[in-house]
This record gives C-alpha cells, structure tokens and sequence, in this order.
C-alpha cells in the first residue's frame, strides 16, 4: 500500500524538474502518477490542493474541526494539522464521535517496499500515524504492499521486494511504534484465513468497468493490477483481523477504520466505501464499516513544485541512510530556490516561500510555529538570504534524519518479527470514556490474558518489555525537557 508520497509511476520514469519545459497539461493525482499542472509556458506548477477537494469529494479540515479535536483528545494538534499539511478527510467526525463514547475503531497505513531505504517523504504520514495512535491510543495495522510493488513493476523479481520488505519494516518500526498496539504485515506471508475471504467479497462487487474508471486501467493491463484494489480495500476491514478484534463478524464487520495517508490513495478507498455501503453481514441490516480518512499533502521533490520525491530516483529526495555531508550537499546543489537572481533584485523584492524547497520542508519538519514565522517574514521581506534558509533547512534535516538513524540501528530480525506476529494486541482508547472491545482468544481457545501473549516467543516477550522500557524514557526525557523549556522561558 503506497500510503505515503512514494506511489510510483507504472515505468516508473524521472520527475520533470520544474524548470524544464514541457508539453501544455492538467495535474495528474492517482495512485501510480503525480504531477502538477503544467502551464502554456513549460514549467510545472504546484499541486492545486483545494481543486482536488472538489474532483475527490473530500471535505476541507477546518479550523472547528481542529477546536473539536483538541478537546475531545485533549492534545494540541500535530503540526501538519497546524499547517493545513493534513488537509483533508472523510468522517473524520464520525472517528472522533466514537472516540467520545469508547466504542472502537483502529488506524490502517502501510508502505509500498520499493526500495531499500525510505526517504523523509515516506516518514510523514507514518510520524504523523504513530501521532493519532499516541492521541487516541487505539490499535494499528501495517500494511507491506510486496505484491504490489511486484505486480506494478516490470523489473522487480518478488525476492527482490521481499528484501525491500524487510528492510522497511525495520524503518517503520523506528518511527517508534508501539509494539502493544502495532501489527505489521505482508501480502506476500498474511494473504489466507479472514483476510482473504475479505478480498474475495471486495472483489465480487468490484466491476472491470469501475476499476477502469477508477484507475485507469487498459487492456493491456495485467490482472494482477487489477485484483490489487480488493487487497487493499480489505485491510480496512476489523473482521480481516480476528486475532485483534476477535472471531465474531456481527460485531468486527461494524467497526471502522481511519486512514492517515497522501492524498493520491484515496481512489482505493472511495471505491471500498463503496462496495462497505452496499455489503451486509449476512442477509442482516448490520452494514460493514466504511474506512474513515484523513489525507496530506506530498512533500516535493528538492527539484520543486508539483514533482514528488521517487525512491528509485537519489537526486531527487533526502533518504534516511543519508549522510550529514550528503544533506548538506542535495539541499545546496538541488533544492528549488525561491529567491530572486541577485542578492540586490531578493533584498528588494523578498524570496517566494510558496515555491520554495528549503522553507517547505521547514513546515513539514521545523516544529516551533514561531520561528517558522520569523523564517517566513524575513525570506520574504528579503533580509535573509537563500543561502541562510538553506544552512537553516539543513541543520534541521540532519538532526531529523540522525536521530531516526540513531533509532533505526537498534531495530534487528528480533523487533520485525515482534511485530509481525499474528497476536492479540493491547490498547485502552479514550481514559475518559469505558472502551467496548470484543474478547480476543489465543490459539488455545482461552481469553487472552492481560499481557496478550498471544503466539509470542519468550525473546519476543523479552523484546516487548524492552520497547516499553524505551518508550517509558523517551516519554520522561520528553517531559523532563518540556519542563525546562517552560522554566527558560519563565525566565526570559
């Protein structure tokens, strides 16, 4: 599942840098292309978010919404929301309704392994998933797309992929997951059971002419590609996970799922909404779930607006492998600048921090709302120069990545297996409202006990308790300078 700003081109071609001239067209935004408008006179413009709020039938994210939000979870916003980076939903409100009462809903993303190392655009929407499962504390599924980073490539070989998978794996679980209340899976080693009866049912009132339609899909397409909108669509489905959400389908088949993912995947599940609209839990009014969303924008590519960073492409994005140096050196070399030729025409005229690459990534990654501002105001006004914006962007990038790095190195073959065991997982939800979760059994047909040991190995158990460990840390060491900063600026 492409859920993130990696969702490839079927011949998976170079991005066009914005300064190249190109043929007259229209935005493209699927799951397989992106790209912005290219204008009469060559040069590629920035998405147009709100136009595809309108073609895609979504609704804005408000500032009302926003104020509900904070109140019901009781947490200051996530700062992609602050910034209109998550800009659009579907039933976000009906999530938040359930999370008053304690009824039960969970997060659904995944990742698309095409290639050995994920880059900064991968870890938004996964940052901002480990966010909404921190806030509402609910449970998560993981998806690893292997069969369709195979089946939409005419290159990869599946050995190759199940490497790439791996390998992602171990990037996502640095994102700092819960190991409670986190199941990842693959296609390739998941596909059976409830989870398949589920794509088999999705499938059966999907039509060729809808995947058409939908797609974009031509005789010429394999089959395979075709079939794969089932297969995501039904991961979106509690009752494809009896060992979360227990065996009983009455109940599973009626709880929800929201969707943290970039915008150009909705096409997957406005069909699946679909299809949940019309489906019963046998012949009875009980009507499967339709997966709820919440969708952001694509961070750009380092050649400018409306490009897409690609994996498979090292010029084009910031991986998480990079090196200080090799930062340093992309950002300077190929970040699209929005300042003027001169250093006398930007002092006069001020730099355009819309099209800007280093100040765009600023707002995905700088988290103080103020200094953004003060960066802003002077970009624009001309007193501070690219250069400067670029030394600041830099030193933010590789804090951002060197930190990851240093997380990612403490993730082995123990921790992905830890995750991706088929077990009961364990979550809470809303501490002011009692959450109504069905009993899930383990594999010897008794209540599963408190822990959840589910199949885990004792290692695994061991492992579990280490990640708890880490994680009470971090949230102390988090605390402890929450408390300091407060006390600084006390004082000042």
């Amino acid at each position: 599942m492409a859920t993130n700003v990696n969702a490839e081109a079927l011949k998976e071609a170079p991005i066009p840098e914005s300064i190249e001239k190109q043929a007259a067209s229209k935005q493209t935004v699927d799951p397989y292309n992106v790209q912005g408008e290219v204008g009469e006179d060559g040069v590629v413009k920035a998405i147009d978010y709100n136009k595809l709020i309108e073609e895609f039938g979504t609704k804005k994210i408000d500032q009302a919404l926003l104020d509900r939000l904070e109140r019901v979870t009781g947490k200051k916003p996530h700062r992609f929301l602050r910034r209109g980076i998550v800009f659009s939903h579907r039933d976000l409100e009906l999530i938040l309704d359930r999370y008053e009462k304690g009824e039960p809903f969970f997060l659904y993303t995944g990742r698309g392994p095409s290639s050995d190392s994920v880059h900064v655009g991968h870890t938004i929407p996964f940052e901002f998933t480990k966010w909404l499962q921190d806030t509402f504390d609910v449970p998560l599924v993981i998806m690893m797309t292997d069969d369709e980073k195979y089946l939409f490539s005419d290159k990869r070989t599946i050995e190759e992929v199940e490497g790439y998978c791996s390998n992602n794996a171990k990037d996502i679980i640095a994102v700092g997951f819960d190991p409670n209340k986190t199941f990842i899976f693959s296609d390739f080693q998941f596909m059976g059971g409830a989870f398949y009866k589920n794509v088999v049912r999705l499938s059966k009132h999907i039509t060729l002419n809808q995947a058409r339609a939908i797609f974009g899909f031509n005789d010429s397409t394999n089959i395979g590609r075709i079939h794969f909108g089932s297969i995501q669509g039904a991961s979106s489905w509690a009752s494809s996970f009896p060992h979360i959400f227990g065996e009983d389908e009455s109940k599973t088949v009626a709880i929800p799922c929201l969707i943290p993912c970039a915008i150009d995947q909705d096409p997957y599940f406005r069909m699946t909404r679909d299809v949940s609209a019309r489906l019963k839990y046998r012949n009875t009014n009980i009507s499967y779930a339709k997966p709820a969303l919440i969708h952001s924008r694509f961070l750009d590519a380092l050649q400018g607006p409306g490009t897409k960073m690609s994996a498979s492409i090292d010029e084009s994005a910031i991986f998480m492998r990079d090196t200080p140096n090799q930062i340093k050196n992309k950002i300077n070399k190929y970040a699209y600048s929005g300042g003027k030729v001169t250093v006398e025409e930007h002092r006069e005229k001020g730099g355009d921090t819309s099209v800007d690459v280093a100040f765009q990534y600023l707002r995905f990654f700088l988290e103080d709302d103020e200094e953004l501002e003060k960066i802003r105001v002077a970009y624009e006004s001309g007193e501070m120069l690219t250069g400067e914006l670029k030394a600041i962007c830099i030193k933010e990038l590789q804090t951002y990545v060197a930190a990851f790095q240093e997380r990612r190195a403490k993730v082995d073959d123990e921790a992905v297996k830890l995750f991706m065991a088929t077990r009961p997982l364990k979550w809470n939800g809303n501490p002011r409202a009692p959450i109504v979760v069905p009993q899930v059994q383990n594999a010897d047909g008794e209540a599963a006990a408190e822990g959840g040991d589910g199949k885990l190995t004792k290692n695994q158990l061991k492992k579990l308790e280490k990640q708890k460990q880490i994680e009470a840390k971090k949230a102390q060491k988090a605390k402890e300078k929450e408390e300091k900063d407060k006390a600084a600026a006390a004082q000042e």
